[in-house]
């Protein structure tokens, strides 16, 4: 148990028994009238994001959620398995829980798992990921100027815009967070 006094962003709260992350908080206090905490909460699972004020001095409870650094060995039936590089345990995570991460995930590449009481929450990956295309329609002479993009497969099966005048074969870096292209890789 904390009180509204040590919240801090980042910040896992239970509340009706669902968990949710501190995006933002402010202490407000009016001239008229108690104080009172603005927050904005984000909901773990889900992703949504509400807002809600609670008294100043008022008990919440804080959820411990563990979030270490694993890495991805194999893909097990509808199960993700990741290894702790500490400790060496491995973890079985869902297709659910991983959602679109999927579509930048390599086998032996690392990435943040968060659990609480020993339930894979979410997988994080690092803002962006080098990936090799494994095929692209080649570049028409000309085309290069114009600025245009054209569609891509990556060695993980995802499709995302590149420049004309990337080929196939051809190391790229992608943004994970919208899957834009960010440029090649030497």
């Amino acid at each position: 148990m904390a009180t509204t006094n040590d919240l801090k962003n980042g910040l896992v709260l239970n509340i009706d028994g669902q968990l949710w992350t501190v995006v933002e908080f402010q202490h407000v206090k009016p001239g008229k009238g108690p104080a009172f905490v603005r927050t904005k909460l984000k909901a773990v699972l889900s992703g949504k994001v509400v807002d809600k004020t609670f008294n100043a001095g008022v008990k919440v409870e804080t959820a411990n959620v563990d979030k270490r650094e694993m890495q991805y060995l194999y893909r097990d039936g509808n199960d993700w398995v990741f290894m702790d590089t500490q400790s060496y345990d491995q973890i079985h995570v869902s297709d659910d829980v991983v959602g679109d991460n999927a579509k930048w995930m390599l086998e032996n590449q690392n990435a943040i798992v968060a659990t609480h009481d020993g339930a894979p929450l979410y997988v994080e990956l690092p803002a962006s990921v080098e990936l090799l295309i494994t095929y692209t329609e080649p570049g028409l002479q000309g085309d290069r100027s114009t600025g245009g993009t054209k569609p891509a497969t990556l060695e993980t099966g995802a499709e995302i815009a590149v420049p004309l005048f990337i080929e196939t074969n051809t190391k790229v870096k992608v943004d994970t967070r919208d899957g834009s292209y960010l440029g090649r890789v030497n």
